[in-house]
């Protein structure tokens, strides 16, 4: 079996980087990952995606992930403008950067959830990093909603990918969007 993960974002929130996290934490724990960014022009404010696959590697495509399971939305505006959901499996996992309650925030969404997280990330991105990068803060809450990934693992994987100054406000980020999320189950 292949969890299948699509994050969408725009350019300079980290979507790519937190697609990469997810993969460098699926293999501290042993797992299979594979992590694919996809995005236009390279410009802050583009819309980006990435896809990551965890599980068993002879089930695992190097394509786009069209049927996900879970879906982390980086924008608090792009449901309102992209139809996001689209292909996501019944009973999926969705994780929204939004600050408005779980109950309000889900019906910009059409979809047949099992789980719904919601997390100020950019909020908790400007108070804890000083900067509106919602990526890390949102691996936390994906860690909480979803159970896929142990929260140490996604700690250590921001002590691989940053230098220590930047990877200790990150990891402060994950933790934050760990213990913030709002989830509701369906």
């Amino acid at each position: 079996m292949v969890d299948e993960i699509r994050l969408h974002g725009m350019g300079g929130q980290g979507v790519v980087a937190a697609g990469e996290l997810l993969a460098i934490a699926a293999s501290l724990e042993d797992k299979f990952c594979r992590a694919v960014p996809m995005y236009g022009s390279a410009r802050r404010g583009a819309p980006v995606l990435a896809f990551v696959q965890i599980g068993e590697e002879s089930e695992a495509t190097r394509s786009m992930i069209y049927h996900p399971k879970y879906l982390l939305v980086l924008d608090p505006t792009l449901p309102e403008t992209t139809s996001l959901t689209e292909g996501l499996k019944d009973g999926g996992v969705i994780v929204f950067n939004t600050p408005k309650p779980a109950e309000e925030a889900a019906r910009v969404f059409n979809a047949k959830l099992s789980k719904f997280g919601v997390v100020d990330a950019t909020g908790i991105a400007e108070r804890v990093i000083g900067r509106p990068i919602p990526n890390t803060t949102m691996l936390g809450a994906f860690v909480r909603v979803t159970g896929l990934l142990k929260l140490e693992s996604v700690c250590k994987a921001v002590d691989k990918r940053f230098n220590p100054r930047i990877a200790g406000m990150n990891k402060e980020a994950v933790r934050a969007g760990y213990e913030e999320v709002e989830i509701v189950t369906y």
